[in-house]
């Protein structure tokens, strides 16, 4: 990080992430659209290059929806015994709207926490 860092208190990497503002102000926005890192903060300044949450977030957020709406629809299944199609009427837009919600907030706190924790992609000593 740089000498920059010494101006701005730490910020919580899961308030700045998990509402996408910028890990080092939390003031900007660390998002220009659904899911699309901003390339710097408009506040700030702070380089959002080093952010590479790569495929984390949606691995996190399938497993996790996953297993809540499957759970919520077995559960459903031998409690109700819907018909097939108010059960899909529910549960397909439930799985896409757990999925959807959940991987926005589910990145920001990736990337906050790569700044956070000065992570950054392995390389080669030589």
């Amino acid at each position: 990080m740089s000498h920059h860092d010494d101006l701005y208190p730490p910020q919580s990497p899961y308030h700045t992430g998990m509402r996408g503002l910028c890990p080092r102000c939390g003031q900007g926005r660390l998002f220009t659209g659904f899911i699309n890192v901003a390339p710097k903060c408009e506040v700030c300044g702070l380089d959002f290059a080093f952010a590479d949450a790569g495929d984390g977030p949606a691995v996190f957020v399938t497993l996790l929806a996953g297993f809540v709406v499957m759970g919520l629809a077995l559960w459903t299944v031998v409690v109700y015994e819907p018909p097939m199609w108010l059960f899909m009427l529910i549960f397909l837009p439930l799985a896409l709207f757990v999925s959807l919600g959940m991987l926005r907030p589910l990145k920001g706190l990736l990337v906050s926490l790569q700044y956070r924790n000065k992570a950054e992609q392995g390389r080669l000593s030589e």
